[in-house]
């Protein structure tokens, strides 16, 4: 028996969305040295509170460096042993990573992504907004290079 199509009356009764792997989008905000692809979004689903994809890094790479506004960002390593940097007391960080570990980047907290290995480096992303924002900068420090960073 089928069942006459229904409309969903409230915000308690709407359909689940699914978004199949061959169908993420790099029609997002972009980094040089990076492809970000879209899975969950506001232009994908009707996402209202969060972004979430996955960023792709080839081999012997790093990214421009960059920040993503007021947006909170969680990071989990699929593939590969990606590089987070940031700055701290006006130096350069670096956050070694494997498969299976979580990073954590503040809002406004500039960084990049390195890939030193000989294979792509693959992460997902989840984000505190609906969309990618994405503020590609000239440096980690700020202008000046100050150690208040």
């Amino acid at each position: 028996m089928t069942r006459p199509q229904q409309d969903f009356p409230d915000e308690w009764h709407q359909p689940l969305r699914h978004i199949r792997a061959g169908e993420l989008s790099e029609e997002t905000a972009q980094t040089s040295g990076m492809a970000r692809r879209e899975a969950i979004s506001a232009v994908s689903v009707g996402a209202q509170r969060l972004w979430m994809g996955e960023t792709h890094v080839p081999p012997h790479t790093g990214s421009g460096d960059h920040h993503h506004g007021d947006s909170e960002t969680a990071i989990h390593v699929l593939r590969g042993h990606p590089v987070f940097v940031f700055a701290a007391h006006g130096e350069e960080v670096r956050l070694q990573t494997g498969p299976g570990d979580y990073v954590f980047v503040p809002p406004y907290t500039p960084h990049r992504e390195e890939n030193l290995s000989d294979e792509e480096a693959v992460v997902l992303i989840a984000r505190s907004s609906q969309e990618a924002i994405v503020v590609n900068l000239p440096s980690l420090l700020p202008q000046g290079g100050g150690a208040d960073d």
